[in-house]
């Protein structure tokens, strides 16, 4: 009984841990009011609105790599640095919020290291203006 209450436990804490999502509630100086992370990205709204952000993101974008693909319509931006592809996407939730995702992959795996940084860049170079 208890090899069987012990393999349960152990299963369901594996597959919560095999999910890959986190949620996590914060502020960073009032700019970030929520984000999440998942296997290779990183994703937040913030009290910006859409034109300051995507300037924010397209200045590191460019400081970074090289800019493939750009879309301000669709607040798309595609680029490739240290041999990973990085896509950032803005989105408006309201109109003086918008919502940042950062994702990156390298040789086809999840690079959450390097969304992380770049979210984070985006954010402190919205805050500087």
């Amino acid at each position: 009984m208890r090899k069987t209450v012990f393999f349960l436990f152990f299963i369901s804490l594996a597959l919560v841990q095999m999910t890959g999502c986190v949620f996590v509630l914060g502020g960073a100086a009032g700019a970030l009011g929520a984000y999440s992370l998942s296997k290779d990205s990183m994703e937040g709204d913030t009290d910006t609105p859409y034109e300051n952000l995507w300037s924010a993101a397209i200045l590191i974008s460019r400081a970074r790599g090289t800019v493939k693909k750009e879309d301000k319509l669709q607040g798309l931006i595609e680029l490739e640095t240290d041999s990973s592809r990085v896509w950032i996407q803005l989105m408006r939730v309201t109109q003086y919020t918008t919502r940042l995702k950062v994702a990156a992959r390298k040789y086809r795996f999840p690079n959450l290291a390097l969304a992380q940084d770049l979210y984070a860049k985006i954010i402190e170079q919205v805050k500087r203006k």
